[in-house]
C-alpha cells in the first residue's frame, strides 16, 4: 500500500489488503531471511543506496528477473515479469527526470534500467517496490494485464479506486521514480520530512496508534510518503509472515527484500587487513589496507596503541589489493605514532564512510616499545694531545649490563664500555653503579668536534648524549655554585668561575629552563686569588626572573677564548608562590542579601589583596585593606587585611564561598564554603472581627510584613469579589509584641450581596509572593 501524490494529504496507493497483509501469495519470500531486529524505522535505506542509479545494467536486471522468476509459469492472458514487454512512449525532460526515449517492445528490464537512469534512482529500489506492491518479481504464475497496470501501486489510494491515467507498467515505473524525485525536491510539502520527529502510524486504522520516529534522511522520508506506515513489533517478529490486526508490511518488506536480494540498504561495513606492526625506538608503525564497499575513495583508518590513537588516510598505492577487489589501488595505509615504553596492544580500525554499519577492527598485535637510553656527558676536556670525555649511560631495559658508548672526535669513532663506578647514578636511578665512562681520545691540536652516543640494540635506537666543540690545548674554565635561593618571583644563584688561561673575569650563562642570560663573573673573591693565583675578580651573584613552579637551573662558565664552555652544575629548583589565606569572622543573613566579614592576606606581600565573595553564581570583589591590628602579632605581615562584603540575593537556600586572591599568578585559596538560608519574610496578621450589615460587610484586623516597618496592603474577598485595603491604621498594641511600629491596622466596609457570604482576607507580600491568607469566615448579609 502506498501513499503519495500531488499534496502531502493525498493518498494514492494499492488497496488496503495488498500492503497491510503484504504480498505473500504471489511468490515465496527469499531463502535468506533479513534480520528484522536491525530494522530502524528512522533509517530504512541510505540516500547513497537509494539514488545509486548505476548499480545494475539491463543484462544484470534481466538475469535477476530470470533467476528470481525462474518458477513463474505464464498462462493464457497472463505474463511473467521476466518475459514482459511493452511499447513505451517518450517523455521530455522535467525538473525531476531526464528525457526518456520510448521504443517498441521494450522489456521490463529495459524499462527499469532506463527509468532508473533518467530519474537517478537505484534500479534495485524499483525492483523491490515491484515486489512489495504486487509480488511481480517472484510470482510463480503469470499476471494479467490488470496487475501490470498498477505494478508500482502508484495512483491507487487506500480508500478509492486506482486512477486510470497512471495505468501501464512503464507509466507506473516512471511515475513512481519521478514521484520519489519530487519528494526530495519539495520535502516540506509532504507529511514525512527528514531531520524531524514524525508521528508515523502503524496501520490505516487510526485506532492502532502512532509512535514518534526521527526520520534521519530523505530516502527514508520518501518511503514513508509513498507508504505512510511503519511495522509494529508483531509485524517485525513475523519475518515475511503475518503479524496482528494492527500490522502493516510495506516498509518492512521493502527493507527485508532489499537486504536479502542486494545486501544491507544502509551500507556495508568496511574491510581490510593489518599486514604488519613494527617498532623502531618509540615509534610503532602499522601497515595494511582498508576498503569501504560503499565507495572507491580512500577511507580513514585509526591506529590505537594502548589508550592513544591517531587518524590516518588509507590512500597509499596497493596494486595487489586492486587486482583482487577492483576498487582502485589507493587503499593502503602506513600509520606511525609514538608510544611510551612498555607492552602495548596495537589495533587498526577501518572507519565506515556513512556511519551506518559500524567500523571494522582490522587486527591487533602486541608490541614491546623499548625504553630510550639515558645518559649525560659530564665533561669534554681538551688536553695537549687529545680530549678526555666523562659521563654516564645506561639502558633501562638492561640495567644490570654496562652499555657501550661511542665517542667520535671529528668523525673518528672510539667505542668504550660504560663500566666505571658511579655511585651518584645508582643513588639517583637505582640501576647499579657501573655505568660511568672516562675515556681519553687522541687528537691533534686545534678545534675539534666531540660527539657521544649511547648505543642500543634494535628495535631501540641510539641516544645522542651530545656533541661539543673543543680546542685542544685550550684549558677549560671552571667554577662553583655556592648557593641557590628563591623568592616568589625569581631565583638567585651565587658562585665563582674562572678560566685558567686568563686573569680577567669571564662570563657565566645562567639558564632557567630554556631561557638564558649572560653575566660577568667579576665579583670580589680574595679566597680564589690565594687558591688559583688568577686574581680575586671571579665571583658572581645573579638573580633571574622565574614563575612559581619547578625549574631546571643550569650555570655555564664561558671560555675566555673559543672552546668548551663547561657546565658548572644543574639543579632542580622550586619557586614557591605561597598560597593566600584568611578567615571569616561573621556572616549576617537578611532577606535581601548576605554580608561576610573577615580578613585575608598573601604571605608574599604585606599589602592588601582581593577577596571574592560568591553567593551561588553572584559575586562581589572587595579589597581586603581595612585595618586589622590584631593580625600583626600573629602573622607579622602588616595590618591592612580586613574586609566586609555584602552580596544581594533572594530568599532561599544559598551557597556562600569566599576566595582569597593570590597577589601573584599562583592559585587562589578557598577560605570557606557554606550554606545559608535567606529568610522569605512572609507577612502575617489577624482578623479581629467580621460584621455583616445591610448589603455590606465590615472587616477589621491587622497585618505585618517582617521585611518592612511600613504599612502593607490587604485584599478582602467577599465571594469572588476582592477589595484592596491598606493596613496602615494605628495599632499601638502591636508595638511591644512585634517591634514593627504601630501602622498596621485595617478596617474596611465592602459591598456584599444578601445571604450567606464567605469573607477571606489576604496579606500582600512585599515585594513579591507568596501572599498568605489570614483567615476566612462565613456571615449572613441582610437585604
Amino acid at each position: 500500500m502506498t501513499r503519495h501524490g500531488l499534496r502531502a494529504f493525498l493518498t494514492i496507493g494499492l488497496a488496503f489488503v495488498a500492503t497491510v497483509v503484504g504480498v505473500m501469495t504471489t511468490g515465496a519470500p527469499p531463502a535468506a531471511a533479513a534480520d528484522l531486529t536491525r530494522f530502524d524505522p528512522g533509517y530504512i535505506i541510505s540516500d547513497q543506496a537509494f539514488w545509486a542509479s548505476g548499480t545494475m545494467s539491463r543484462s544484470d536486471v534481466q538475469h535477476f528477473l530470470d533467476q528470481k522468476g525462474a518458477d513463474c509459469v505464464p498462462a493464457t492472458g497472463s505474463t511473467c515479469l521476466r518475459g514482459y514487454t511493452e511499447t513505451t512512449t517518450s517523455r521530455a525532460t522535467t525538473e525531476r527526470c531526464a528525457a526518456y526515449a520510448g521504443a517498441a517492445g521494450e522489456s521490463a528490464a529495459a524499462i527499469i534500467v532506463k527509468v532508473a537512469s533518467a530519474c537517478g534512482i537505484n534500479p534495485q529500489v524499483l525492483l523491490v517496490t515491484l515486489q512489495k506492491e504486487q509480488g511481480l518479481v517472484t510470482a510463480r504464475t503469470g499476471k494479467p494485464a490488470a496487475t501490470y497496470q498498477k505494478a508500482m501501486g502508484f495512483g491507487c489510494p487506500d480508500t478509492a479506486a486506482c486512477d486510470a491515467k497512471y495505468y501501464g507498467f512503464f507509466n507506473q515505473v516512471y511515475s513512481a521514480a519521478s514521484q520519489f524525485r519530487n519528494y526530495a525536491a519539495n520535502p516540506t510539502r509532504y507529511a514525512h520530512q527528514a531531520g524531524l520527529v514524525n508521528n508515523v502510524r502503524f496501520h490505516p486504522d487510526a485506532g492502532c496508534g502512532t509512535s514518534p520516529v526521527h526520520i534521519r534522511n530523505q530516502a527514508t522520508a520518501g518511503l514513508y510518503n509513498y507508504t505512510p506506515y511503519q511495522p509494529n513489533a508483531a509485524s517485525l517478529a513475523a519475518g515475511y509472515g503475518t503479524g496482528n490486526a494492527c500490522s502493516s508490511y510495506g516498509n518492512r518488506n521493502f527493507y527485508a527484500y532489499f537486504t536479502d536480494w542486494f545486501g544491507s540498504p544502509v551500507g556495508s561495513p568496511p574491510f581490510g587487513f593489518l599486514d604488519s606492526v613494527t617498532v623502531s625506538g618509540q615509534t610503532v608503525t602499522a601497515t595494511g589496507w582498508a576498503i569501504d564497499p560503499d565507495t572507491d575513495d580512500p577511507i580513514t583508518v585509526h591506529l590505537y596503541v594502548g589508550a592513544d590513537a591517531r587518524s590516518f588516510r588509507a590512500d597509499v598505492s596497493r596494486p595487489d589489493v586492486d587486482a583482487v577487489y577492483r576498487r582502485g589501488d589507493r587503499h593502503g595505509y602506513v600509520a606511525a605514532m609514538d608510544a611510551p615504553p612498555g607492552r602495548h596492544e596495537a589495533c587498526a580500525w577501518a572507519l565506515n564512510t556513512d556511519a551506518t554499519s559500524g567500523n571494522t577492527l582490522l587486527g591487533c598485535r602486541s608490541v614491546d616499545v623499548p625504553n630510550p637510553m639515558r645518559g649525560v656527558v659530564d665533561t669534554v676536556a681538551p688536553e695537549a694531545s687529545g680530549v678526555t670525555v666523562t659521563g654516564w649511560a645506561y639502558d633501562p631495559d638492561s640495567p644490570a649490563i654496562s652499555s657501550t658508548v661511542r665517542v667520535t672526535v671529528d668523525g673518528v669513532p672510539t667505542a668504550v664500555v660504560a663500566d666505571v663506578p658511579r655511585v651518584d647514578v645508582d643513588a639517583a636511578y637505582g640501576v647499579g653503579a657501573f655505568h660511568g665512562f672516562h675515556v681519553r681520545v687522541p687528537a691533534a691540536p686545534g678545534p675539534r668536534t666531540v660527539c657521544v652516543v649511547a648505543l642500543k640494540a634494535a628495535p631501540g635506537v641510539d641516544l645522542t648524549l651530545g656533541c661539543r666543540q673543543v680546542t685542544v690545548v685550550n684549558k677549560d674554565p671552571h667554577g662553583w655554585i655556592d648557593s641557590v635561593t628563591t623568592t616568589a618571583t625569581g631565583i638567585t644563584v651565587t658562585g665563582w668561575a674562572l678560566d685558567p688561561d686568563t686573569d680577567d673575569p669571564i662570563a657565566v650563562h645562567v639558564y632557567v629552563d630554556s631561557a638564558s642570560s649572560a653575566h660577568l663573573a667579576n665579583g670580589h673573591r680574595p679566597d680564589l686569588s690565594a687558591r688559583f693565583g688568577r686574581g680575586p675578580a671571579h665571583g658572581f651573584s645573579v638573580t633571574v626572573p622565574a614563575t612559581p613552579g619547578t625549574h631546571r637551573l643550569c650555570v655555564y662558565a664561558i671560555n675566555a677564548t673559543p672552546g668548551h664552555n663547561p657546565q658548572l652544575e644543574c639543579r632542580t629548583v622550586e619557586v614557591r608562590d605561597s598560597a593566600p589565606f584568611g578567615w571569616i569572622d561573621s556572616v549576617e543573613v537578611t532577606s535581601t542579601g548576605v554580608t561576610v566579614t573577615g580578613w585575608a592576606m598573601d604571605p608574599d606581600t604585606a599589602g592588601p589583596i582581593d577577596v571574592h565573595v560568591y553567593v551561588d553564581s553572584a559575586a562581589r570583589a572587595v579589597r581586603a585593606d581595612r585595618p586589622r591590628p590584631d593580625l600583626v602579632p600573629v602573622h607579622a605581615n602588616g595590618a591592612d587585611h580586613g574586609y566586609t562584603a555584602t552580596v544581594p540575593t533572594t530568599p532561599g537556600q544559598r551557597r556562600v564561598c569566599v576566595y582569597a586572591i593570590n597577589a601573584n599568578a599562583g592559585p587562589n585559596t578557598t577560605v570557606a564554603c557554606f550554606t545559608v538560608t535567606v529568610p522569605d519574610g512572609t507577612p502575617f496578621g489577624f482578623i479581629d472581627s467580621v460584621v455583616p450589615g445591610s448589603r455590606s460587610v465590615t472587616v477589621t484586623g491587622w497585618a505585618i510584613d517582617p521585611d518592612t516597618t511600613g504599612p502593607i496592603a490587604v485584599h478582602v474577598y467577599v465571594g469572588a469579589a476582592g477589595t484592596a485595603v491598606v493596613a496602615g491604621g494605628d495599632r499601638p498594641d502591636l508595638v511591644p509584641v512585634f517591634g514593627r511600629g504601630p501602622a498596621h491596622g485595617f478596617s474596611a466596609t465592602v459591598p456584599a450581596a444578601p445571604g450567606p457570604q464567605e469573607v477571606c482576607v489576604y496579606a500582600i507580600n512585599t515585594p513579591s509572593e507568596p501572599n498568605p491568607r489570614l483567615s476566612c469566615r462565613t456571615v449572613t448579609v441582610s437585604g
